[in-house]
């Protein structure tokens, strides 16, 4: 019965999605949302504005914790097994907070100087 149950629930739920959308009213675009967007930039000046190094640092930043996270991830599960996880873990976070804090000091998150 669960079997069948799941078969049905799995082949009505993108039937009654396709069905929804073919009973939707049809939406016309204006030229405004036709048009592209360029990351703020008009798409119709020169391509070679200059940009802020900014962009890019705040970038590098959001990547490395980015990389903290996917490293930090597995934590939860080798703290049953071993306390060298658990040295490793607060060795990662307290070099990364000690980076922060030092680009922090230094002026590098202020958007606006």
């Amino acid at each position: 019965m669960n079997l069948m149950m799941t078969m049905a629930i799995t082949t009505m739920i993108p039937l009654i999605l396709i069905i929804f959308n073919h009973l939707a009213p049809k939406t016309s675009p204006d030229m405004e949302k036709l048009s592209p967007y360029e990351c703020g930039f008009s798409p119709l000046e020169n391509a070679r504005l200059p940009l802020s190094i900014q962009f890019f640092l705040i970038a590098i930043f959001f990547l490395l914790f980015d990389l903290e996270i996917a490293l930090l991830l597995p934590i939860p599960w080798a703290l049953n097994t071993s306390t060298t996880a658990t040295t490793w873990m607060l060795l990662l976070i307290f070099l990364l907070t000690l980076g922060l804090a030092y680009e922090w000091s230094q002026g590098a998150l202020d958007w606006t100087k």
